[in-house]
């Protein structure tokens, strides 16, 4: 190999070597019209540096939770992160690790899932966790699916109140397994669990719920697994992790599957993902559980050892013999969730969880006060997420929230009409009272027109 200064030089040489005179010889064989419609305009080449200045001015205009106050949530909160989780994930040795395949090179891959799991099984209260998946929303559906596959039912019925977006997941993943799904309704701010047994047949597989709901409130589970067990079907539960620390946890519900998004347990919020699917269940359904299981055994000499113990997916059996299609997991989210929850130990998390509960109770209060605003269900208890009804557009205050470096919560709006006036706000522990009182005088400025 020798060096060629002109890179249009170069570009010929290669060319040439490969036996064409241009780049379009190469997608000739590409349809005109494809080739129209697809070309990219773009600029002109830059330099490193000319580059790494146009891509910093270009993300300086984002706005983010280190320049704004966040009262965001639906499924992603603003937690205070401590600085060691994103030193240690990001090790070599952790960050460009991939699939644990060989356990006489992947040791410690091994260990930090068989602790992850570990410690979801401490903090849901569930007999087995798998090495995650790919977030709260596929993991609610591959419970679903888990479910049908376990029970050979052909229905499931979901609260109306889980998250919209998780809903979106799991109708997509079911539509073609030809799976029924029935929906729960709504009744103040819970699901309408005192009409159960109505739902109930030969047919329903589980009963998918979240608590806290999509509107923040707590739902009363007490005796609806007895309910689904007489009738052979599953209570399957997706719940905030950092809530567990407080609330009663899934397997104090007796539920048979637990499925939480994992975001919160020291994961960024960035823009979306990537995110953390935690699955978790009795130990009688592990065979039907998606994705891989690690244990801890012992070698010839005795010494404690890491292995993939259970791995019953689409790579390693007969296509149709799979629990799930899943083929990968997160990993390096999985060590995050891992290293924060050891970091807290379980008084620190029952902290996160307590300042989280005081800083949204406190803020409903002095929101409740204001002229034209009001909490959208007074009488429900509630974790860290509360809606409120607004005296103008929820869209109004976000929009005017953005221009004072405040993301003023969830315009409910985008999801209905008829909830122009919501606005679903979510508080966590780095708020302090200053910032709260600040949003109460900002909020304070909206009248009815």
């Amino acid at each position: 190999m020798h060096y060629i200064p002109n890179s249009k030089d170069a570009e010929k040489e290669i060319l040439a070597a490969i036996g064409v005179e241009s780049f379009e010889d190469l997608i000739d064989n590409i349809p005109e019209k494809f080739l129209k419609k697809y070309r990219i305009s773009l600029p002109e080449p830059l330099s490193e540096l000319e580059t790494v200045k146009k891509l910093s001015g270009m993300a300086g205009k984002n706005s983010d939770t280190e320049s704004s106050i966040s009262y965001l949530g639906a499924g992603s909160y603003d937690h205070f992160i401590p600085a060691a989780v994103d030193f240690l994930i990001s090790r070599s040795e952790f960050y460009t690790a991939y699939t644990p395949y060989q356990p006489e090179v992947a040791q410690g891959t091994l260990q930090s899932i068989y602790e992850y799991q570990s410690m979801i099984c401490h903090l849901m209260d569930m007999e087995v966790a798998n090495a995650s998946l790919y977030d709260g929303a596929t993991a609610l559906a591959e419970a679903a699916i888990m479910a049908v596959n376990k029970t050979r039912r052909n229905k499931v019925l979901v609260s109306d109140l889980i998250n919209i977006n998780s809903r979106k997941v799991l109708d997509t993943y079911l539509e073609t397994r030809e799976v029924e799904i029935q929906y729960i309704p709504e009744s103040d701010g819970v699901t309408k669990l005192d009409s159960l047994n109505d739902y109930l047949d030969d047919q329903v597989a589980a009963l998918l719920i979240q608590s806290p709901n999509f509107f923040g409130n707590i739902e009363d589970l007490k005796g609806i697994a007895d309910q689904l067990h007489a009738n052979r079907s599953l209570l399957i539960m997706s719940v905030n992790p950092v809530a567990a620390a407080l609330l009663k946890t899934p397997g104090e519900c007796d539920a048979d599957i637990a499925v939480a998004e994992g975001q919160p347990l020291g994961i960024h919020q960035a823009f979306g993902g990537p995110y953390l699917g935690i699955f978790s269940s009795k130990k009688d359904l592990i065979r039907s559980m998606p994705g891989r299981i690690v244990g801890k055994t012992a070698d010839i000499d005795g010494k404690p050892g890491y292995v993939l113990v259970l791995q019953t997916r689409e790579q390693h059996i007969r296509r149709e013999k799979a629990t799930s299609n899943i083929c990968t997991n997160q990993g390096l989210m999985a060590l995050a969730a891992a290293i924060y929850l050891a970091l807290m130990g379980k008084n620190g998390l029952r902290q996160v969880a307590r300042l989280s509960l005081d800083n949204a109770h406190y803020l409903a209060e002095k929101i409740d006060t204001l002229p034209g605003y009001s909490l959208a269900y007074p009488d429900r208890p509630f974790f860290n997420e509360f809606m409120i009804h607004t005296p103008v557009s929820a869209e109004k205050i976000v929009e005017m929230g953005l221009e004072n470096n405040i993301f003023a919560g969830l315009d409910m709006g985008r999801f209905s009409r008829e909830w122009d006036h919501r606005l679903l706000i979510a508080v966590t522990e780095k708020r302090n009272q200053q910032e709260m009182d600040d949003f109460i005088n900002f909020l304070s400025k909206f009248r009815k027109v």
